[in-house]
């Protein structure tokens, strides 16, 4: 049976380690992340929603070494400390062909049709829910007492031919380590709009 959570809230201590008070590091503690963490992370992630349950982000987790000085050397210059001195760096990518899976993640009907012949609409679809998916596994990871640091910042077909190279309909969409962040190597934090700023209810 499903449990409901309706008027729950979440306290104000989890609310500050998942949004208030986390940050976006450009360090990291000598700390390892273990496999048990990654799969951790991605039990969660995989529950958040998505379009018709598509599912489309596929992530290669760079943890050893000598894939950390590939990723990095695929880098800008800005960001290949990040990425080098990382317990593990998350490449979050997409399947443009996600719609192949679609009769057993979504059942109900035939949603795989909607896609077929359409690979521009799968390519909007795949990116749109693949980034959703990507911060998801930054709550995740956050929720799990890790940090994040998502970045851009790296030659998009280059990483999609050196870790997506058996996969050729997989493309990447963003990299983000994850560990424990070094408070030294941030700075403090930017400005956050008031809800009128941005914000209207129509």
């Amino acid at each position: 049976m499903t449990k409901q959570f309706h008027g729950t809230t979440l306290s104000d201590d989890a609310l500050d380690q998942v949004f208030r008070e986390a940050r976006s590091y450009n360090g990291w503690l000598d700390k390892a992340v273990s496999e048990e963490q990654i799969h951790a992370i991605y039990e969660l992630t995989k529950m958040g929603p998505t379009s018709a349950n598509q599912q489309p982000a596929r992530i290669v987790w760079v943890k050893s070494d000598e894939a950390k000085q590939q990723l990095a050397d695929l880098a800008m210059e800005g960001n290949k400390e990040k990425i080098l001195t990382a317990p593990v760096v998350a490449i979050i990518g997409y399947d443009i062909d996600f719609h192949e899976e679609l009769p057993w993640l979504f059942p109900h009907t035939d949603a795989k049709s909607w896609f077929e012949g359409d690979e521009d609409g799968r390519k909007q679809h795949a990116f749109r829910n693949s980034s959703l998916q990507g911060a998801y596994l930054m709550l995740a990871a956050r929720s799990l007492g890790l940090d994040c640091g998502p970045m851009s910042g790296f030659d998009n077909d280059a990483v999609d031919k050196a870790f997506f190279a058996d996969e050729p309909r997989h493309r990447s969409n963003f990299i983000c380590g994850i560990g424990y962040g070094d408070a030294s190597t941030i700075f403090e934090r930017s400005p956050r709009p008031d809800f009128d700023t941005f914000n209207r209810i129509a």
